[in-house]
């Protein structure tokens, strides 16, 4: 067993932690794609406890937040837009207009020291952001770890399946596979789409493209409307 602590800095809403980045580091613990269920409002500032088995389980107390199991990934991705075009697209950015989050790190418009993603729509059915991670979020090594690419595929869902609309929701479930190689200062594409709405549900799918084009991450999602 091991202990966690979501620093206060990656908030989603502003008393809790992104819903992508908390899956991303319960994925840690495994291989391959990986479906993360969140339970609960992941807490921030106090430790957290990750429980191995099958599921892998992140526990406040005994609250289960999360759980964490291998999965499979049949998605087909969509080409992306260029990173000129993407950052083009931000102009565009719903979240601008009004954000129901604006604290979250990945894509609200309230602070400066986030991921900074601003997907917004084009013709083509997509919301697309243009994002070049600095050096604030790269591991020891130089890499942008694991968890900031689940982060960064996180918001792009929201954005391109709850339009027009877009009612407050908040992130259930994430599978997602993500492979390594992005560094500090890539010119990186992330793209999202819906997938269909079904009661409080909403469905999407995300993809994360590197500075060369080749797809560095891809997830599904369901969001919960609030």
């Amino acid at each position: 067993m091991s202990e966690r602590t979501l620093d206060p800095r990656f908030c989603g809403p502003e008393a809790s932690a992104n819903g992508g980045y908390t899956c991303g580091l319960l994925a840690r613990e495994l291989p391959g794609p990986v479906e993360v269920t969140l339970r609960k409002p992941p807490p921030l500032g106090r430790p957290l406890r990750i429980l191995p088995g099958t599921p892998i389980r992140l526990l406040d107390g005994e609250t289960v937040v999360a759980e964490a199991r291998p999965a499979t990934l049949e998605l087909e991705v969509p080409r992306p837009p260029s990173f000129e075009e993407a950052e083009a697209r931000g102009a565009a950015y719903a979240g601008l207009r009004e954000h129901r989050f604006p604290s979250c790190f990945v894509c609200g418009t309230g602070r400066s020291d986030g991921l900074g993603l601003r997907p917004g729509p084009g013709g083509d059915g997509l919301v697309a952001a243009a994002w070049v991670p600095d050096a604030s979020v790269a591991g020891l090594d130089g890499a942008i770890p694991e968890e900031m690419l689940w982060a960064a595929l996180d918001c792009p869902g929201y954005w391109g399946a709850a339009a027009p609309d877009h009612p407050v929701a908040v992130l259930g479930r994430m599978t997602a596979e993500v492979g390594p190689g992005v560094g500090v200062g890539e010119r990186c594409v992330v793209i999202g789409w819906g997938r269909g709405r079904e009661g409080r549900k909403i469905h999407a799918a995300t993809a994360l493209f590197g500075a060369d084009g080749r797809l560095r991450g891809r997830s599904i999602q369901t969001w919960i409307v609030l």
